[in-house]
């Protein structure tokens, strides 16, 4: 599915209740996961399940928690890191190559309101679509915030407990993302455990407050 089959459809339920939008049997349970926001909104585009890198054809689909006005309330998730840990070892690898920026380089940031704990009365804002091109001021900053994560890493795993932590730069970090039982992270090149739990990319509040003013 492609980028612009989705938008009109973002358009059309933009600032309409989830209580019209969805039953009560889909609302059940919403608040316990996360993404099941998300899953609901891809559910209403017409998004097929897969597990390909990005969500559309051309472009990722993201949702996060705000305020009426827009405001972040949350970090919002980008993407596991477990299976390309060891890429991340990698000296040579840019950001223009890795795995993060084909998926987060076409965009569409999808804002929804839970200031209520009723989930019946959340809605979702319109949406925000960020293409981040190579050379743009935009791209430079999360370039910047990648090697520097990526030089936290090298640090963090020659030095004391050898254990990854969390690192951030001005738009993106990486920090735990697990549940019971926790899953460690394997560094093949390392030969061991690089961590007690999965980690995963995030993008801070300030990125969304930089695309979504």
């Amino acid at each position: 599915m492609k980028l612009k089959e989705a938008l009109p459809i973002l358009k059309r339920i933009k600032n309409t209740s989830f209580s019209i939008l969805y039953s009560s049997q889909e609302l059940s349970g919403i608040k316990i996961a996360k993404g099941n926001t998300g899953k609901l909104l891809e559910n209403i585009i017409g998004l097929p399940p897969g597990n390909t890198l990005r969500d559309f054809e051309d472009g990722e689909l993201k949702t996060n928690k705000c305020n009426e006005h827009g405001v972040p309330l949350e970090t919002m998730f980008i993407s596991q890191i477990s299976n390309h840990f060891d890429e991340l070892l990698d000296p040579d690898l840019k950001f223009s190559n890795s795995w993060i920026y084909k998926k987060i380089s076409r965009l569409v940031y999808v804002p929804v309101v839970k200031v209520d704990q009723n989930p019946e009365k959340w809605y979702f804002l319109d949406y925000k679509f960020i293409e981040i091109p190579l050379g743009s001021s935009l791209f430079q900053q999360l370039e910047n915030d990648f090697i520097q994560i990526k030089k936290k890493i090298a640090v963090d795993v020659s030095n004391g407990d050898k254990f990854i932590h969390t690192s951030s730069g001005k738009y993106i970090q990486i920090r735990t993302k697990d549940a019971k039982p926790y899953h460690p992270i394997y560094s093949g090149k390392l030969k061991r455990e690089v961590s007690n739990k999965n980690f995963a990319f995030y993008f801070k509040k300030d990125f969304m407050r930089a695309i979504y003013p």
